[in-house]
């Protein structure tokens, strides 16, 4: 098979092109990136691979969508603008991003007769509803843009489906971690932020009173997700969406403590406001993708928390 990675060469793209070039079933890989939030870096190792090739692109574009596109089987759909708040902070660039850029990546995929897309989806799609754990069919409204472009896509991928016969997987990440993952920037993720400070000894700020919980999933995970997806055979596991997580809540406190016990820190953190657009808890239920796809996590939110912070400690 020949695999096009949008977002390759950013933290999930990356990961996940690495195991599909360990992958025998997998005869080449483009990985397409604008690198706005990807880097080379992530994919250097992958350079004196015959069976890759990097295509630097924009997928706001369609011609550059129908190009990388030429010549593919199976579609991992990655690429997107990520964060809620810098969804609140500029609603534009996220929704030309991850609404018009994920059409052109369907469209073209359609056009050039590609089987199947699996597409990155988010946990954010649950919005306002309360219930716990999160089931699949049961959403609520948005919180924030990003939410809002994020379910768009699902709309997206199951009008295309029934008109056009291509096969979508979605999948609902639930705040994914791990090695390549960017501590800069002011929209970085939480994990990596909490490394950094803890290396450098300097005190990070929790958002709220540290007891917001998500279900932290390790990248490796999300990485078996993606590849489950990408081969299925069984017909009833396509045109679907499905939770990627662990099934498990770890509240911000507790990740925090769990760093710092990896690291042998006595670090403390600085408490501040709560952020716009956030829900409070999340807890995701697992068993559709299981049951239809064969997924189960592999590495413990514990586990897969002493890896990425010996990663951080590595690339200081």
């Amino acid at each position: 098979m020949r695999i096009l990675v949008t977002g390759g060469a950013g933290f999930i793209g990356s990961n996940l092109v690495a195991a599909l070039l360990k992958d025998k079933r997998v005869d080449f890989v483009r990985v397409l990136d604008n690198l706005a939030t990807g880097s080379l870096k992530n994919l250097a190792e992958f350079k004196q691979d015959e069976r890759f090739e990097f295509f630097e692109g924009d997928i706001r574009s369609y011609e550059t969508c129908l190009k990388a596109c030429d010549g593919i089987d199976l579609v991992s759909h990655q690429a997107a603008l990520g964060s809620v708040p810098r969804s609140i902070n500029d609603p534009l660039t996220t929704n030309e991003v991850n609404i018009t850029g994920t059409l052109n990546i369907f469209t073209a995929a359609k056009e050039r007769q590609i089987k199947r897309v699996v597409y990155a989806a988010s946990s954010s799609t649950y919005g306002d509803h309360p219930g716990l754990p999160k089931i699949e069919d049961k959403i609520g409204k948005p919180l924030s843009p990003y939410a809002v472009t994020k379910y768009v896509n699902e709309l997206y991928a199951q009008v295309y489906a029934s008109l056009y016969g291509t096969e979508f997987i979605g999948l609902r990440y639930f705040n994914i971690f791990g090695p390549k993952q960017n501590p800069a920037g002011p929209y970085a993720a939480v994990i990596p932020l909490f490394a950094e400070a803890i290396i450098n000894d300097k005190a990070p700020t929790i958002n709220g009173d540290g007891l917001h919980s998500r279900d932290f999933t390790y990248v490796d995970n999300a990485v078996q997700a993606n590849i489950l997806s990408l081969f299925v055979e069984n017909s009833v596991a396509v045109n679907e969406v499905y939770n990627i997580a662990c099934g498990h809540q770890t509240s911000l406190n507790e990740l925090f403590n769990g760093l710092k016990k990896e690291a042998g820190s006595s670090l403390q953190p600085v408490y501040g406001p709560e952020r716009k657009g956030d829900v409070k808890h999340s807890l995701a239920d697992i068993s559709k993708a299981g049951l239809l796809l064969g997924y189960k996590p592999v590495v413990s939110v514990e586990e897969g928390l002493k890896k990425t912070f010996q990663w951080y400690s590595k690339e200081r």
